[in-house]
């Protein structure tokens, strides 16, 4: 017999409007509707968040760590549900553990844990983002330049099996270490490939969009730029509308002003998302920490090596969102969506994630009017007190 949740709030924002006094059915780890309270009487369970709100869960494609742990260091299915745990406190129910340039065997390690975090069902797992070891020295940033190579056939046979065995997976790649030929195969698979840590012109770059990349990783940062003369990466990204690109919304990593004018010019049906590209900082007290041997100084919200190159971000998911809502100026519903309907779309998660709508994934969570964390729900299910 199947039992029906009914999870009740002042205000429901299904990612397209808002429900005032109205409760959220679930059964079966999914959505059955939005009804008013009164007609919620039937359901075998009632949970009452009174004068609380409720949006759809956040969908992270980036995630570098959290807890206490970055996903390379450690890579088990035990790993990437610290991780999730550590962000599904910050509102995100779905999200792509990350793991940056490092070895071949840290790859295969890395793709392991995915397929066990899989198969264990881990909450909030949605798949795996491989930024990297196949970028431009130029661009490296924080990225270990020993590290980094051109992508060999074994390293394609690799991903691509993932995803015939696996499901989702994303990967960051630079056109000067990956061919067109490569990234055509990627995306016949359906991997979804982004183009980041790149030096690319706009002329280079339009041609591996041409060939199947649909996505720009972290904009702005790592890349080449919009220029007069050269529009750079920055510029193809945004006047491509088959193209979607994740934005680190920290106000480190991009100026506020910046943003604005990105979101005025980036041409659709593809959009602007956001991304934390957070590190193990996140839940912890952490002031610091090694990434491949080299010292992180975790200082006033931004996380760099000594010399002070950006070493990934010390920010939230619920943050990113008032960020983008007080700073940038977003309305509320903008800032939301870009958090989980832009992401979902970005990967082709669209029909299931980023809504509250009939047959969605029930991912959830519960604000207060001021914008505070009250409860996580994934999967139908209080992440905080499985019910």
């Amino acid at each position: 017999m199947t039992t029906t949740s009914a999870v009740s709030a002042a205000r429901i924002f299904d990612g397209t409007r808002w429900h005032d006094d109205s409760a959220l059915l679930i059964s079966d780890g999914r959505i059955d509707g939005i009804v008013a309270i009164d007609d919620a009487a039937g359901a075998s369970r009632r949970v009452d968040y009174d004068d609380q709100w409720i949006v759809p869960g956040f969908v992270d494609l980036q995630v570098n760590g959290g807890g206490g742990i970055r996903f390379g260091d450690e890579t088990s299915a035990d790993a990437i549900h610290t991780i999730a745990a550590a962000h599904a406190r910050f509102g995100t129910t779905k999200l792509l553990p990350t793991l940056i340039t490092d070895t071949a065997e840290v790859t295969a390690r890395a793709l392991d844990g995915g397929r066990e975090a899989r198969a264990k069902g881990i909450p909030g797992f949605l798949g795996l983002h491989l930024e990297g070891p196949h970028l431009s020295l130029e661009r490296k940033g924080a990225h270990n330049p020993s590290f980094i190579r051109p992508m060999s056939e074994a390293d394609l046979a690799a991903i691509c099996e993932y995803r015939r065995e696996s499901g989702f997976v994303l990967t960051t790649i630079a056109p000067e270490n990956v061919t067109i030929e490569q990234v055509a195969m990627l995306a016949k698979e359906g991997v979804v490939v982004s183009i980041g840590h790149s030096n690319a012109t706009a002329a280079t770059v339009a041609t591996y969009f041409d060939a199947g990349a649909t996505m720009v990783t972290h904009l702005f940062n790592a890349m080449s730029q919009l220029g007069n003369r050269e529009p750079g990466i920055v510029g193809a990204a945004l006047d491509d509308g088959r193209v979607h690109a994740g934005l680190i919304a920290d106000g480190i990593h991009v100026d506020p002003m910046t943003i604005k004018v990105a979101l005025r010019a980036k041409r659709s049906p593809g959009q602007i998302f956001l991304v934390t590209d957070a590190m193990q900082t996140i839940g912890t007290s952490l002031e610091g920490f090694e990434l491949n041997g080299r010292a992180i100084h975790r200082s006033a919200g931004s996380l760099r090596l000594e010399d002070g190159t950006l070493a990934g971000a010390d920010i939230d998911m619920l943050a990113s969102i008032r960020f983008m809502h007080a700073v940038v100026g977003l309305p509320l519903e903008t800032a939301i969506s870009l958090a989980s309907s832009a992401p979902a779309k970005a990967v082709g998660a669209d029909g299931y994630l980023g809504h509250l709508r009939p047959s969605y994934v029930a991912d959830f969570v519960v604000l207060s009017p001021e914008l505070d964390h009250v409860d996580t729900w994934i999967d139908g299910r209080n992440f905080a007190h499985p019910r």
